[in-house]
């Protein structure tokens, strides 16, 4: 019993990204052409509207494992401002966490022709959160004064910080989520409040014709915890008849590493996930599909992470800018 213990605290160790988290947790949907559920200065980045909705969810013969829904929306309104919402859900056992946030991003063309893009983007979200925990479930033999045994429940007010630099088919990104540092007291009076996280990513679009190439990389850093972790990414599109279909690879990599005992042996293992992703536009149309498989002798389940991504584009009736830019135009 003893071991088995140890292999699940380990598993909560290098597993805790795949856990409900204050906030939109970063998975994998930003490469579904959705960057702006990560970075707040993407708000209305291009000419019109987009509309992205997404459903994820793990181990499917895993009760009550995690599972998350968002919707958002942005658009751009004249020369220079572009306007957001998203709603999400995330859900783990007996915990849920869900927020509506609104965004506004500020554009600035740095020169050069109007069709040539050279745009540096700033954007704030603000929003409310709420999370939840139900105890009316929790048997305990020894009575546990931490344990309220009803549900309980607690709303905060929370920013996030964007900033976006995208010049023709380059782009880099960095945002501050859960600026103000402040969050739940939902399971004890000890429970951190600093929820800042600090994200940076980059990539390029490589190839004018039929066939593009897009490397990309995502760094996240948790203030409190000190956690880390890299996406490396690729990315293949191809032009066709009625748009573009495309598809992917991820590797996310832990800095941090975890310990374990099994009944002969020690060990220590990094959180690494593989993600392929594929997806097709459809005219206005977004439909994408990844799945995530957890690396390593330590697993929870066989199974892996499915996530569905739809999406709609609105409002461009022309490419606005000359460039392979999948974010930017459609």
């Amino acid at each position: 019993m003893k071991h088995h213990l140890l292999i699940l605290l380990s598993f909560f160790a290098i597993g805790s990204q795949s856990f409900a988290q204050e906030g939109v947790p970063v998975y994998f949907d930003y490469l579904a052409d959705n960057y702006y559920l990560v970075y707040p200065s993407m708000a209305g980045i291009g000419e019109g509207g987009k509309i992205r909705a997404t459903i994820r969810k793990q181990w499917f013969n895993v009760d009550e494992a995690p599972n998350l829904q968002t919707l958002n929306a942005h658009v751009r309104v004249g020369e220079s401002s572009g306007f957001g919402a998203t709603v999400f859900n995330d859900a783990n056992g007996y915990h849920s966490h869900t927020g509506l946030k609104l965004t506004y991003a500020h554009h600035l063309r740095l020169g050069g022709d109007y069709r040539s893009l050279n745009q540096l983007s700033f954007g704030l979200s603000a929003g409310i959160q709420q999370s939840n925990l139900d105890e009316s479930e929790f048997v305990s033999v020894i009575p546990d004064p931490i344990i309220t045994g009803s549900r309980n429940s607690v709303s905060y007010f929370n920013m996030d910080l964007g900033m976006s630099y995208n010049f023709m088919e380059f782009y880099a990104h960095a945002a501050i989520h859960n600026l103000l540092g402040r969050g739940r007291d939902l399971y004890s009076a000890i429970e951190s409040n600093n929820l800042r996280k600090y994200l940076v990513s980059t990539g390029y679009v490589f190839g004018r014709s039929e066939w593009q190439v897009e490397p990309s990389v995502l760094f996240q850093f948790t203030e409190f915890t000190k956690e880390k972790a890299i996406d490396i990414n690729a990315k293949v599109y191809k032009s066709v008849d009625f748009g573009t279909v495309w598809g992917g690879v991820s590797y996310r990599r832990s800095f941090d590493g975890a310990q374990y005992q099994t009944a002969t042996d020690f060990g220590e293992q990094r959180l690494q996930l593989i993600t392929p992703i594929v997806g097709v536009n459809y005219r206005n149309f977004l439909v994408s599909y990844n799945y995530s498989y957890q690396m390593g002798d330590v697993r929870f389940d066989n199974g892996g992470f499915h996530q569905i991504t739809l999406g709609y584009d609105f409002g461009q009736s022309e490419k606005r800018y000359d460039c392979k830019c999948p974010a930017v135009n459609y």
